[in-house]
């Protein structure tokens, strides 16, 4: 997107650490490469100031990576260098730099980091102080421990899934539960916790972080409505999954789309009085036997006109109502525009950082690397001698930054 449709455009540094700002800003986090959470859980900390280095495959891997770097966005603001893990010398690299790192993302099926001579043992044996977070679909222990997995399954088990989508099947609500919401958040929030801790103790530990906990722990509220008997089992049929007129999606004459989430009884009313609705009766709103036709009526309120004169006359009011926009759209929303939501780095379009602080403002650190773009840079950096450079590229301990 050109710079001149709203966008704010971020500053492409030479490196990730210049002109670093945000709370973390001294931070120092090894991200072992891997794909969906933990780069995200990456991408955030590094947005929020850490010093983050990538550690990559020296050869092209399977890690599903674009063929332009600049196109994955979750790497954005960080260093990388290329490390053959399966080296005795390229795990001894991983390790130094562990003598020298505040916290490190690990993102293998359990067992693979130990038989590289990298697992938690190997490296609190190194530093003591580290913080080791673990990121896996299944976790560290139980009988699915060694099973493939991806978002939808970890889902899957704990009943998640069931609870989204139409009536007729579960529907996969992205990779943003299993992956990025109980993944890479919980992830973040387990580093953060045990990086506190060791203010008081002085010691490191292990972060297990399962994407089957984290989505199981993102419906808490949902348990405890099915225990009272407020939610019930068949999709589609509760306030909150489309069941409800007043919380769902209707379509507009131009054939996109309205999101109503008028739950509250004022909301509701304003909703009604938007939409020209005087045959339904606001305290007919939580009567489940007049759903079917509410939902009916709003419907076919919504079909008379497009979703942008729909925006408008509610753009001013408290029914609840949103334009379902596009990605595409969405960096142009007058509101997005005025908060910087989004940003262009490297000429791509993403969302900024976030969450945002009021005296350490968060900033990207730079557009993603070309995966080992900065090997000896950051070798130097972190105390290696030029000669020791040298000898692991020649050894094929390392590679890249030619």
């Amino acid at each position: 997107m050109a710079p001149d449709g709203g966008v704010k455009w971020a500053m492409a540094h030479t490196h990730a650490t210049a002109n670093a700002s945000g709370p973390l800003v001294g931070l120092k986090v090894i991200e072992l490469a891997g794909i969906g959470p933990g780069p995200l859980a990456a991408m955030l900390l590094s947005d929020m100031g850490a010093e983050v280095l990538t550690i990559d495959r020296p050869r092209p891997s399977d890690l599903g990576l674009p063929q332009e770097p600049r196109h994955e966005t979750m790497r954005r603001g960080r260093r990388s260098l290329a490390v053959d893990l399966k080296h005795r010398a390229g795990a001894e690299v991983v390790r130094r730099l562990v003598a020298r790192a505040d916290a490190l993302i690990e993102p293998f099926r359990p067992g693979v980091a130990e038989r590289l001579g990298i697992g938690p043992a190997d490296c609190l044996a190194r530093n003591p102080h580290l913080v080791y977070g673990r990121i896996t679909g299944w976790g560290q222990d139980g009988p699915l421990v060694h099973t493939a997995g991806h978002d939808i399954d970890y889902i899957a088990l704990t009943g998640v899934l069931d609870a989204i989508g139409p009536a007729e099947r579960p529907l996969p609500p992205l990779n943003l539960i299993g992956d990025f919401g109980g993944g890479a958040l919980y992830l973040v929030v387990g580093l953060l916790a045990a990086l506190w801790e060791h203010q008081r103790s002085g010691r490191g530990q292990i972060v297990d972080a399962a994407m089957v906990d984290g989505a199981a722990s993102l419906a808490t509220m949902f348990f405890g409505m099915r225990a009272a008997g407020t939610w019930a089992p068949e999709r589609a049929a509760n306030p909150l999954d489309g069941g409800a007129p007043f919380y769902g999606v209707y379509e507009t004459a131009d054939g996109r789309h309205l999101a109503v989430g008028a739950i509250e009884p004022k909301f509701f009313a304003a909703l009604l009085a938007g939409l020209g609705i005087a045959d339904i009766a606001p305290d007919d709103q939580m009567r489940r036997e007049t759903w079917p036709a509410q939902r009916a009526r709003i419907a076919a309120a919504v079909a008379g006109r497009s979703r942008d004169q729909w925006a408008e006359v509610f753009a001013s009011g408290d029914a609840c109502v949103a334009p379902v926009l596009s990605f595409e759209e969405a960096p142009r929303h007058p509101h997005n525009r005025a908060r910087d939501t989004f940003a262009v780095v490297g000429g791509v379009v993403q969302p900024a950082p976030a969450p945002r602080f009021s005296r350490t403002p968060s900033t990207i650190q730079g557009p993603p690397p070309d995966p080992g773009a900065h090997t000896d840079q950051v070798l130097v950096a972190w105390g290696f001698a030029t000669d020791e450079i040298a000898e692991l590229r020649r050894d094929g301990a390392i590679g890249r930054q030619e």
